[in-house]
């Protein structure tokens, strides 16, 4: 029976987490069906979000919108949440929903010296309603994903579900498993062999900071990079955009004898540094998904994830024992 989802996310655990959704039809997300293309409905997913990342207390750390389902790992920023004023969320939360004729009328200057005390106080306790589901997984991937379906479905002139009744999350607990399933995400157009190289992988984060470093920016969009991992996350990932830049060209060179798609054999820094060898590393960085199930991360952080969770037996423990150490 499939967990609830919110027993799946658990900040006393981690802020990261790896969240997957599938289409339901036989007509693809993208692609081509019938001598008709959809591939500029992969251009509507990244623009979103691209949008969510700025409404939400969310931070994007990788994407890749593919042909039939589309990854987002994700960082929860509770604390940005938790210091916006009662203005700024209800702002924010209007960018993509209308909100209440209170709300409206409070982000007003005119129409909010009309409000009386009680009207105030059931916009601040609206507001506050509205913080909790700006750090919300849940609420970002059903923005995401209703607002696709009905584009989708008008474009189509049908009605029914797009995507499947769940989406799936992963809660990565350590480095090790944000790094891999960060390259993962990112490589699999490559795997796919739908691209070449990272950098001409359409719609994914990698092309996105890539096309940013060339000119020598930061992605606004996409959470950056703050250095060397310790043992405390610190506030951005844990890596330093050439070493991430250099993991995933690395990576993406080795072939997997159940993926069609590589791009030639280097050493790269950041798996000395995780102390991963390369082949449990390509295992993990193609197959991500099948390796672990709801979290991710070395023994020792599965056994307070599920200690935590109230879990009776420690999911992935051989995984994560063969392949991080």
């Amino acid at each position: 029976m499939p967990k609830a989802r919110k027993s799946q996310i658990s900040l006393l655990d981690t802020p990261y987490y790896h969240c997957i959704s599938r289409c339901v039809r036989r007509a693809f997300l993208c692609g081509d069906e019938n001598g008709k293309s959809f591939e500029h409905r992969r251009r509507w997913v990244e623009d979103r979000i691209h949008i969510l990342s700025e409404v939400f207390a969310i931070d994007i750390c990788a994407y890749a919108v593919m042909s039939n389902h589309t990854h987002v790992v994700l960082h929860v920023a509770k604390d940005k949440a938790d210091a916006l004023t009662t203005e700024e969320v209800i702002q924010r939360w209007h960018r993509l929903y209308k909100g209440t004729l209170l709300t409206r009328s409070y982000t007003s200057s005119k129409l909010r010296s009309g409000l009386n005390e009680t009207q105030i106080k059931t916009v601040e306790a609206t507001a506050e309603v509205w913080r909790k589901r700006l750090f919300d997984i849940s609420w970002f991937m059903r923005a995401l994903n209703e607002y696709i379906a009905r584009a989708a479905n008008k474009e189509d002139d049908c009605t029914g579900h797009f995507w499947e009744g769940r989406f799936k999350s992963q809660a990565l607990l350590d480095e090790s498993a944000l790094a891999a399933c960060m390259a993962y995400v990112d490589l699999n157009p490559v795997r796919a062999k739908i691209a070449k190289t990272p950098e001409t992988s359409d719609y994914t984060s990698i092309k996105y900071r890539i096309n940013a470093a060339r000119v020598g920016k930061t992605p606004k969009r996409l959470m950056p990079f703050a250095g060397n991992p310790t043992q405390n996350m610190p506030k951005g990932l844990p890596f330093t955009l050439p070493e991430y830049l250099q993991l995933i060209d690395t990576t993406g060179r080795y072939i997997h004898p159940n993926k069609r798609g590589k791009v030639e054999h280097l050493h790269p820094t950041l798996l000395e540094r995780l102390n991963i060898e390369h082949e449990q590393w390509l295992t993990l960085t193609s197959q991500f998904e099948s390796c672990f199930k709801h979290a991710a991360g070395k023994v020792i952080h599965l056994e307070k994830y599920a200690f935590n969770q109230q879990q009776q037996w420690v999911q992935g423990r051989l995984n994560a024992k063969r392949l991080l150490g």
